[in-house]
C-alpha cells in the first residue's frame, strides 16, 4: 500500500495565471476566475481529508485575501467565483475584527431574529464564536449544502448590517460624518446579504456557474 498523498489547496496566486494568460485580456481573466472556482469547489467537495478542507477554508490566512481577490473579486455576484469571493471576504473581515463583528451581531440580533438563528452563531456570540461560525460556513461549502452555507453567510451579514445601522443612528447624534460612514457600510452589507441569497437560489436551481 502506498502512503497517502496529501494535496495542497488548488487556489493559486494571481501571478500564476498572469504568466499563463498574459494577465491582460478580460475574457481570459474571467475564464480563469470561473475555471479556478469550479476546480476549488469540485476538489473540495470530492475530498474526504479534513486537513485539505481546513487548508481550503484558511487559504486567505496563508496566501492573503489578495490571492483570491485577484481572481474572483471582479466576478458578478450571480456567479460561482463571485459567490465564493463573498464568502471568503466575509470570513476575512470577521477574522480581522472579530470583537467588533460580534458586538454588531449582538446589537442587530433583536431586529431580525430569523437571520440571527439562521446564521448559527454559538451563544453568547463573542469574538471566538463568530470566528468559529465563519469557518463552519466555509467548511459547509465543501462538506455540506452549498446553498445553506450561502444563506448562513447572508444571515450573518444582514444581522451585522442591522447592528451597524443602530450604531449609525447613535453616531449621527455625535458626528454626521461618522453616522454617514456607518450607514454606507450597513447598506453594503445588506447588499452582500441579498447577493448571497440570490446565489443560494441560483445554486439550488442548478444555475450558479
Amino acid at each position: 500500500m502506498t502512503p497517502r498523498e496529501h494535496h495542497k489547496p488548488v487556489v493559486l496566486p494571481p501571478a500564476h495565471f498572469s504568466a499563463q494568460i498574459g494577465g491582460a485580456d478580460p475574457a481570459q481573466l474571467e475564464e480563469a476566475a470561473h475555471a479556478t472556482a469550479r476546480i476549488v469547489l469540485a476538489r473540495g467537495r470530492a475530498n474526504t481529508d479534513p486537513e485539505l478542507t481546513a487548508r481550503l477554508v484558511s487559504i486567505t490566512d496563508t496566501e492573503g485575501i489578495e490571492a483570491i481577490a485577484g481572481l474572483w473579486a471582479g466576478a458578478g455576484p450571480d456567479t460561482l467565483p463571485g459567490a465564493l469571493w463573498r464568502l471568503y471576504a466575509l470570513r476575512d473581515a470577521i477574522r480581522r475584527q472579530p470583537t467588533r463583528m460580534a458586538l454588531l451581531f449582538r446589537e442587530g440580533a433583536d431586529s431580525h431574529r430569523l437571520s440571527t438563528v439562521l446564521a448559527g452563531v454559538a451563544q453568547p456570540p463573542g469574538a471566538e464564536e463568530v470566528k468559529a461560525m465563519a469557518d463552519e460556513i466555509l467548511e459547509g461549502v465543501f462538506t455540506g449544502e452549498f446553498d445553506i452555507a450561502l444563506r448562513r453567510a447572508a444571515a450573518f451579514a444582514r444581522t451585522v448590517a442591522l447592528g451597524q445601522a443602530l450604531d449609525a443612528d447613535r453616531a449621527d447624534r455625535a458626528s454626521e460624518r461618522a453616522g454617514a460612514a456607518l450607514t454606507t457600510g450597513s447598506a453594503r452589507l445588506i447588499r452582500t446579504a441579498e447577493e448571497l441569497e440570490e446565489a443560494a437560489d441560483l445554486w439550488r436551481a442548478g444555475e450558479l456557474h
